[in-house]
C-alpha cells in the first residue's frame, strides 16, 4: 500500500521537472522575413576608403532566360529599397510595367543613417548651420556628393554590369529628400549618367539654395542638359500660414521652391530635356515617395501587355 500511494506523488515530481525543462529550454528564434529572388552584396568604394552594401532584387523572370532588364538605383537603400522593388513588382504583375532589376544603395557600414546620408548626398558644407552629429565623438561631415557619386559611377555601375544582366542603357536614378539632391548633383554636372531621374521633394533649401546657383552656372555655361526627369512632391510641403519664406530649412517652403526651380530648368530651353512635376495634393514629406516613384516609373518604363 505504501508504494501504490507513492506513484502519483512520483509521477506529479517528474511531470513537474520535465515541464520546468521545457520552459528553461529556449526556444528557437523566430524566421526572418526575406524577400524572394533578392541578393546583398559587400562593396568596398576604393575612393572614398568606406565599405557599403548594394541590394539587389531580381525580376521573376531572370533565371529563365537571357534578357537584360532596365537597372533601377535607389539610394536610402535601408528604408527605400523594399518599397521600390515590391511597387516595381506589382506595377509590372497588375498594370503590365517592365520588369526591371533594382539596385538599392546602402549607407556606409557602420555610420549611422542621418550620418552617411547627410555627407553621401550633400553637395557643399552648409554656410551656416547648427546641426548635431548622430555618431557619438564624431563631427557631422557634409559635401562629398560629388566623391560619392564617382563612387556609384565608377565603381557601383560596373559591379552590377558584371554580376547581373541589366540593360546599362536604361538606367534610372531614384531619390527622395537628400537623397534628390544627390540627384540634382548628377543631373547638374555629369546628366547622362542616369537615363531618367525620378526626384521626389528635394531638399531645395539646403545650404541657402545651392543647387539654384548650380542650375544657373550650368545653365550659363551649357546650350543643352540632355536629360528625363520627373519631379514630385506633396502638396503640404509647403510653408506654414504668417511665416515668410526663405532658403532655409525652418523657413523652407519646399513646394515653391521645387516649381521655381522646375520653371527655371524649362525656361532654358534646353533642346535634350525633358522635364514633369507632380504635386500629390494631400501628401507630405513623409507619405509622398510611394506617390512619386509610381508615377516616375510610369513616366519611363514601358507597358509589354
Amino acid at each position: 500500500m505504501k508504494e501504490a500511494s507513492l506513484k502519483p506523488r512520483s509521477l506529479l515530481i517528474v511531470f513537474c521537472f520535465l515541464a520546468n525543462s521545457a520552459l528553461a529550454a529556449p526556444a528557437s528564434a523566430p524566421a526572418t522575413y526575406v524577400l524572394d529572388n533578392t541578393e546583398v552584396r559587400d562593396i568596398h568604394a576604393q575612393g572614398l576608403n568606406r565599405d557599403y552594401q548594394v541590394y539587389v532584387a531580381l525580376p521573376d523572370s531572370y533565371r529563365q532566360g537571357s534578357k537584360r532588364y532596365p537597372v533601377l538605383f535607389v539610394v536610402d537603400a535601408n528604408y527605400s529599397f523594399a518599397i521600390v522593388r515590391n511597387i516595381a513588382q506589382r506595377l509590372n504583375k497588375h498594370a503590365g510595367m517592365e520588369e526591371v532589376v533594382v539596385v538599392g544603395l546602402s549607407y556606409a557600414n557602420g555610420d549611422g543613417g542621418v550620418y552617411s546620408r547627410r555627407r553621401d548626398y550633400t553637395p557643399t558644407t552648409p554656410r551656416k548651420h547648427d546641426y548635431r552629429s548622430d555618431m557619438p565623438g564624431r563631427q557631422p561631415a557634409f559635401g562629398e556628393a560629388k566623391a560619392y557619386g564617382q563612387f556609384v559611377s565608377g565603381e557601383v555601375f560596373p559591379f552590377i554590369a558584371q554580376h547581373y544582366r541589366v540593360n546599362m542603357q536604361r538606367k534610372v536614378f531614384i531619390g527622395h529628400s537628400y537623397g534628390s539632391l544627390l540627384g540634382l548633383q548628377f543631373l547638374l554636372s555629369e546628366p547622362r549618367t542616369f537615363e531618367h531621374y525620378i526626384l521626389g521633394s528635394p531638399s531645395l533649401w539646403y545650404d541657402a539654395g545651392v543647387m539654384f546657383d548650380r542650375e544657373q552656372a550650368y545653365a550659363a555655361s551649357h546650350k543643352d542638359l540632355p536629360a528625363s526627369v520627373f519631379f514630385g512632391i506633396g502638396g503640404l510641403e509647403k510653408l506654414a500660414p504668417g511665416k515668410k519664406r526663405s532658403r532655409s530649412e525652418e523657413d523652407a517652403d519646399m513646394l515653391a521652391d521645387l516649381r521655381e526651380f522646375d520653371g527655371k530648368l524649362k525656361s532654358r530651353k534646353f533642346p535634350g530635356l525633358k522635364t514633369r512635376l507632380r504635386v500629390f495634393e494631400d501628401e507630405d514629406h513623409a507619405s509622398v515617395f510611394p506617390f512619386v516613384l509610381t508615377h516616375g516609373l510610369r513616366a519611363y518604363l514601358t507597358s509589354v501587355k
